[in-house]
């Protein structure tokens, strides 16, 4: 069966040139073609995947009355709680089979306030969950940095390309409970149906079961299979528009388990650029992609709107 490519992160941290180019090709190479990889040696410390896993059993034991006083609807549910069966897939009316939680980059204590949102936490009921959750998103988005300095080599541009547009952007880390399915599933629904992510790149630390799918080239499924010591990367919506579709971005799912009871969890870091970057697709990937404009001239912060309301996290505005 077909797999997901696996790339060395330790290659890129070796210091040998040799290995490095190797590493942004294998990166850019994956995005281009299937638009997902497997990230190994990519240095998170298991510990710190394990003790948010525990953090986000403390929050979502809650009753529900407790988890739902930290809804966040005011901000399109960017931060804090979502409850069960809010969101759903662009184009699906059925409910994702999901609670999560979201957090992002702390504000900074001075200076001037940044475009996104800052943090709700839940103190008062997971006392520990701050710091645990908090600790790993940095070490995410550390990672995070290189990964965007070795798409922006691969593409031809100066290494802090992507990385730049992305400073002070509203990235965001969920942490996703798929409770039990239970007897009565509404019809249509799944844990989480077909979609494309929507923004620059994904991090996705192994969940604690499997159930994730890819889509291939000819419409078929590769079924993803967890391993604790891999990281999922994965192009989203984003970056194939500014890239005119050179880097993919590439439908994938989670399915419903065959024994009901098994609960998951999962918790992917979704990176964006600042509001106001412009997503044009740039000429010189417009010239290696056929010479056509394949996408449109919009902001980040618009595209990031336009698909909250598609997905039933934001009121449409118009």
């Amino acid at each position: 069966m077909r797999s997901i490519p696996i790339v060395d992160f330790s290659d890129y941290t070796s210091g040998d040139a040799k290995r490095q180019e190797k590493f942004i090709q294998d990166v850019g190479n994956s995005l281009k073609d299937i638009g997902f990889f497997a990230l190994e040696n990519h240095g998170i410390p298991l510990e710190s995947i394990d003790k948010a896993y525990e953090q986000g059993d403390v929050f979502f034991s809650l009753d529900d009355d407790v988890k739902k006083s930290y809804l966040q609807p005011g901000i399109a549910h960017q931060r804090g709680y979502t409850a069960f069966g809010v969101e759903h897939a662009k184009n699906n009316p059925a409910p994702d089979l999901k609670e999560f939680w979201q957090s992002g980059r702390s504000h900074p204590t001075t200076g001037k306030t940044p475009t996104y949102v800052a943090n709700v936490w839940p103190d008062a009921h997971a006392p520990e969950f701050k710091p645990v959750i908090d600790g790993l998103f940095n070490k995410m988005e550390s990672l995070s940095q290189s990964l965007l300095h070795s798409c922006s080599l691969y593409l031809g541009k100066e290494k802090d390309w992507l990385s730049s547009m992305s400073e002070d952007g509203n990235t965001i880390m969920r942490i996703i409970h798929y409770p039990p399915l239970g007897q009565e599933v509404p019809q249509g629904a799944v844990r989480s149906a077909a979609h494309e992510d929507i923004n620059f790149i994904t991090l996705l630390v192994t969940a604690t079961a499997d159930g994730l799918e890819v889509m291939d080239h000819d419409g078929s499924w590769i079924k993803v299979q967890g391993d604790a010591r891999q990281i999922i990367v994965d192009s989203g919506d984003m970056l194939q528009n500014l890239t005119n579709g050179l880097f993919k971005s590439t439908t994938h799912r989670v399915v419903n388990p065959n024994n009901s009871n098994v609960r998951r969890f999962s918790m992917p870091m979704f990176v964006h650029p600042r509001n106001e970057i412009d997503l044009t697709p740039r000429q010189e990937f417009i010239d290696m992609t056929g010479g056509e404009s394949l996408y449109q001239s919009i902001t980040a912060g618009a595209y990031l709107h336009q698909r909250l309301v598609e997905i039933g996290l934001a009121e449409d505005e118009g």
